[in-house]
């Protein structure tokens, strides 16, 4: 492969010009295809396998309609002081707000007081009252036209005195990421100035890894609407894409500007590149693909698609790295080189070995000490994991929204209204006459947890009904759960619970279940990627297990500052709560997948010093002196575009741009540059061994570029070195 892949950079290096015309042509056509397809929709959402859903499914067949997954909001109008909502005035506002919704665009249904599907349309003390829209298409689809009437409908009732807020996700849009995104960005850019030393050099990653996410988010919006893609998924497609688009164009000119130093011609130096570290980059792409295409395990068609194209997404970003970097280098010429170096390449300038840089003197310090650093690292990151035995997961709410917003002011109103309950009503669907819907409407009344219940309304066919049941907590609290648990305990198939809160319920614990399988799944796979690419057991094993403490102390921060409330002023948190369902497994994939990056990268030259001759000990400085301050580089980029989402006003945001980036902080600075080397030292020549029979049995895919030496002509070692030692380990 390391030969193919020289020849394809050398290719694209001399046939610059065609390659890049071709790149940019396929930018422009995924563009004009964007440009011309119709918006993207929030996607289908649906999980199979679970009673919520079956309900869901009952709903449509014998309430058509009723189960559409239309947008849906909620008016929450509090009269003044002293006044009632029944009082001629005041009612007289709200009938003003309810006609002005009616005639307004795009609301399908608008429910009135006398709306039989309502428990309650006034609060006990009578200050109280709500008006519950629904429109045809989902919060996401929704024309700015409609959404400003909705907004505007209560302002003539605020003028008059009255309290009006507005819940549901009606109102959902696009959160607002703020200044910290573009401060990232900036971030990343100073860095790659600092790591080249060349204003060229910096901006060649940040130009190829933006050609192909645009490549592949374009690509993504175009087929939206054909493969049901909802609108996150060019978001998740984006953040991957951009990360492994860095991280990959960072490496390979890492290692063409390595070449370069050492004398080569520049087509030479680019072909060398591809064959060495682009092998790296095509194992590192296998393994975040295998993390993402993996999320199918989950069993959620919409994680499914969302992962299938992000994995997209990655494949070209590796093929960009492979060929549109190389001709982007032919372009850039010397450029890519600090001065000092350029004068180099004609026999002037400091010779490059005067001083150890910063990645060999740590790699030192750490051969010297290695149970020191290996305890300190697994230790520290074992007392942070502490909290992810406490982690409580579930989705959000109106409840977990900024104070600041009208749809907590609108969740509060409820609540302190009629009820936390409210908030999250429970629809039993009943597949049978009125005889069973009675029954159990009367077995859930004398529950502990229930508030209130609605009267069973039965459908045309008089052969279904609808009960409506009102939990006395709020719906993201323990006790609704429970609540859900023993409604369902002893229904057979005819009695379903659905509605949003058992939804959530079950996604929950959908992706709970889901959780060991997927990382069972991409860890087993990912060993055996490694263990081609490594020719190691120890190797592969070593980074799966790093990867496992990374994540876990991740959580564990996650835990500490969004569900119990450590140091949540500092990073903006107002609500603390539940991790949201699908936090875990989102963290797992993507920081999978860059940590992967990492140990690839960084081991493989470790494994392409000790192949040509460098004792185990002289090759993890090796290994560091030429990968340490790229890994450094694309670590502190990742980290810097993750923690721009902590400006984000959605606190889900907050949540995912916060565990993403102190994951990579684990585990690129505590995993890989130092719990990684320091095993590598205690081990020795033990860390490359594997059995006779699996290394005749194994594939050579020859990472370190073992055969193109050969394919050069040029000596791959000596005799005496690894390949003897070697034997006597494998013996």
């Amino acid at each position: 492969m390391a030969t193919f892949l020289y020849r394809l950079g050398r290719g694209a290096f001399r046939r610059r010009r065609f390659v890049a015309l071709v790149w940019v042509a396929l930018l422009f056509v995924a563009g004009f295809g964007a440009a011309t397809a119709s918006a993207p929709t929030s996607g289908s959402f649906s999980i199979p396998g679970t009673e919520a859903q079956k309900a869901f499914d009952l709903l449509d067949k014998k309430f058509p309609g009723m189960a559409a997954d239309g947008a849906t909001a909620r008016i929450v109008i509090k009269a003044p002081a002293g006044a009632k909502v029944t009082d001629p005035g005041v009612k007289a506002e709200v009938e003003k707000v309810i006609s002005g919704l009616k005639s307004g665009p795009g609301a399908a249904e608008v429910a009135t007081v006398d709306d039989p599907y309502r428990m309650q349309a006034v609060s006990q003390d009578g200050s109280t009252t709500y008006i519950s829209v629904k429109y045809k298409v989902s919060g996401m689809e929704l024309k700015d036209a409609t959404r400003d009437a909705l907004t505007e409908s209560g302002k003539d009732a605020q003028a008059q005195g009255l309290g009006v807020e507005i819940g549901g996700d009606a109102l959902m849009v696009a959160p607002e990421t703020g200044s910290g995104e573009i401060i990232g960005i900036m971030v990343a850019a100073i860095v790659l100035v600092i790591t080249f030393g060349s204003l060229i050099a910096a901006g060649l990653p940040l130009l190829t890894a933006l050609i192909g996410v645009g490549i592949g988010v374009s690509s993504i919006t175009a087929l939206a609407n054909v493969l049901d893609l909802g609108s996150t998924t060019s978001t998740l497609a984006m953040m991957i894409g951009l990360a492994v688009g860095i991280d990959y164009a960072l490496f390979i000119v890492s290692r063409y500007r390595a070449e370069l130093a050492e004398g080569r011609e520049r087509d030479e130096a680019a072909g060398r590149a591809a064959g060495t570290a682009g092998s790296a980059v095509v194992f590192a792409g296998l393994t975040v693909v295998i993390a993402l295409v993996g999320l199918a395990v989950v069993n959620i068609p919409m994680l499914t698609k969302m992962g299938v194209a992000a994995a997209g997404t990655v494949v070209i970003a590796v093929l960009v790295a492979l060929t549109l970097v190389p001709a982007i280098l032919g372009f850039a010429g010397k450029k890519v080189l600090p001065a000092g170096e350029k004068s180099k390449l004609f026999g002037k300038g400091k010779p490059a070995d005067a001083k150890p840089n910063g990645g060999t003197r740590w790699a030192r310090f750490v051969l010297r000490r290695p149970v020191m650093v290996l305890l300190a690292g697994v230790i520290g990151l074992g007392i942070i994991a502490i909290p992810a035995s406490k982690l409580e997961m579930g989705l959000p709410d109106d409840g977990a929204q900024p104070v600041s917003t009208t749809q907590r002011k609108a969740y509060d109103l409820m609540s302190e209204g009629f009820g936390p309950g409210f908030n999250g009503p429970l629809m039993v669907v009943v597949d049978g006459d009125k005889a069973l819907a009675d029954s159990t409407a009367e077995r859930i009344k004398v529950l502990p947890g229930v508030a209130a219940v609605a009267q069973p309304i039965q459908n045309e066919a008089k052969d279904a009904a609808i009960v409506s049941v009102i939990p006395k907590d709020r719906p993201s609290s323990h006790a609704t759960e429970e609540l859900v648990r023993e409604i369902r305990a002893g229904n057979g198939d005819d009695v379903l619970v659905s509605g949003q809160t058992a939804m959530n319920i079950d996604f929950s614990q959908k992706m709970n279940d889901a959780l060991l399988p997927y990382l069972a799944l991409v860890v087993g796979l990912a060993f055996l990627l490694l263990m081609l690419v490594f020719r190691s057991i120890l190797v592969p094993l070593k980074a799966a297990l790093g990867f496992l403490l990374s994540v876990v102390a991740a959580l564990g921060a996650v835990v500490a500052v969004f569900q119990w409330g450590w140091l949540a002023s500092v990073f903006g948190v107002e609500q603390t709560g539940p991790i949201m369902s699908m936090m875990p497994i989102f963290m797992v994939g993507v920081v999978f997948g860059l940590a992967m990056d990492y140990e690839v990268f960084l081991v493989t030259r470790m494994r392409e010093a000790y192949v040509h001759g460098e004792r185990p000990g002289q090759a993890v400085v090796t290994g560091f002196r030429y990968s340490a301050r790229v890994v450094v580089a694309a670590a502190v980029i990742m980290i810097a575009v993750f923690a721009g989402f902590l400006g984000a006003s959605d606190q889900m945001v907050k949540m995912i741009g916060f565990g993403l980036a102190i994951a990579v902080l684990f585990d690129a600075f505590v995993v890989r540059m130092a719990i990684v080397p320091a095993v590598l030292a205690l081990l020795g020549h033990r860390a490359w061994w594997l059995p006779k029979w699996l290394d005749r049995i194994l594939p050579n895919v020859d990472v370190e570029g073992e055969s193109l030496r050969k394919h050069l002509g040029e000596d791959s070692g000596p005799a005496e070195g690894p390949d003897k030692d070697r034997e006597l380990v494998n013996a």
